[in-house]
């Protein structure tokens, strides 16, 4: 990889960490792993996703700013395995099931929430 591609990719990272910080501070949990902090992020990770396949940009650093940097940092993947995994010590087999569910099924909503939503705009 270019340098360049590099230094896209740490700057979408550094607004992507900016991001998850603030709503982890406005939603005024101490825990950075709680439940719903990575439901907020995972959410607008996805909207932002849809928006971005929406306009269906072809712009190599663009790409790697916004995919790659932003949303890779802004998106919580592993932080909603830490949660899975720590219902499971706790054997509390529903509400991981629930929230399972709850993060996929909302995620892909606001996947094509923002998906649809550009393509109504630029129409």
């Amino acid at each position: 990889m270019e340098l360049d591609g590099v230094i896209y990719i740490l700057a979408g990272s550094t607004f992507g960490l900016i991001l998850r910080m603030f709503i982890n501070y406005i939603s005024g949990r101490q825990k950075v792993f709680s439940s719903n902090n990575i439901l907020i992020v995972n959410v607008l990770a996805s909207l932002f996703l849809g928006i971005f396949v929406g306009l269906n940009i072809i712009n190599k650093n663009l790409t790697l700013f916004f995919l790659v940097g932003f949303l890779g940092c802004l998106s919580t993947f592993s932080s909603f395995i830490y949660q899975l995994f720590n219902l499971i010590q706790k054997r509390k087999y529903v509400k991981l099931l629930l929230y399972y569910v709850e993060v996929l099924s909302l995620s892909f909503i606001f996947f094509c929430f923002g998906y649809f939503i550009i393509l109504i705009w630029i129409r």
